[in-house]
């Protein structure tokens, strides 16, 4: 079986649902509306630009899952998919996985985004596999800390290669599609890379590779 794998930030979705989260949080004025949107804002340019302190950020915006028990976390959760992530869901991104699903292929969502916020979203995209960002449980609670290896650049590559073995798969005519240019190392993995509505610097990579570019937007 041939594996789609896709990003979820700007690539399915019309937006960046990390970034969104911690708006979502600071607009219900759970969090300090100006320090936390300050800092989240200034870790997503650096992640725009590829600069990003990837265990800076995630102890930053894991810190509220560690201090907020499941329940109230559960409810956030469902309002934040009703009046954030609906709007960004992208009509061309459903047909797509739809395309692959028909052709029988074995639908991945990998993104750097954490398993928390990521995994009611990939179920609502009708995709049942997700390689995210893993949030530490213990006793039934979120300890604000990640586990296992971080599922951003090559971290990705690390994430699918041990699925894969675990799984029986292979990249044998594999797909990704992607906007940004962290998402390089796997792009680079894969028989078939997309961009997909690219940063500059990927759609720059993307001409110069002759790699197709399409939009989910348009």
């Amino acid at each position: 079986m041939r594996l789609a794998l896709f990003d979820l930030d700007n690539t399915l979705l019309g937006g960046d649902s990390d970034h969104a989260w911690g708006d979502y949080l600071c607009e219900r004025g759970i969090l300090d509306g100006a320090a936390y949107k300050a800092r989240n804002d200034a870790f997503y340019q650096d992640y725009l630009a590829g600069t990003l302190n990837l265990t800076d950020y995630l102890n930053f915006s894991l810190e509220i899952l560690g201090r907020t028990d499941m329940a109230q976390l559960d409810e956030w959760h469902r309002d934040f998919m009703r009046d954030c992530i609906e709007p960004l869901i992208l009509p061309k991104a459903l047909a797509l996985i739809e395309k692959h699903r028909t052709a029988g292929d074995k639908l991945v969502v990998i993104t750097a985004t954490n398993r928390f916020v990521t995994a009611p979203v990939v179920d609502r995209l009708g995709i049942d596999t997700l390689l995210a960002t893993e949030c530490e449980i213990v006793g039934g609670r979120y300890t604000g800390r990640t586990t296992d290896v971080p599922c951003f650049r090559e971290g990705k590559v690390t994430r699918l290669n041990r699925w894969i073995e675990e799984n029986g798969f292979n990249l044998e005519g594999s797909y990704f599609y992607s906007d940004s240019m962290n998402d390089l190392p796997l792009l680079e993995q894969v028989a078939n890379p997309v961009a997909v509505d690219p940063d500059d610097k990927l759609r720059a990579e993307a001409t110069r590779r002759g790699w197709p570019v399409i939009s989910l937007r348009d």
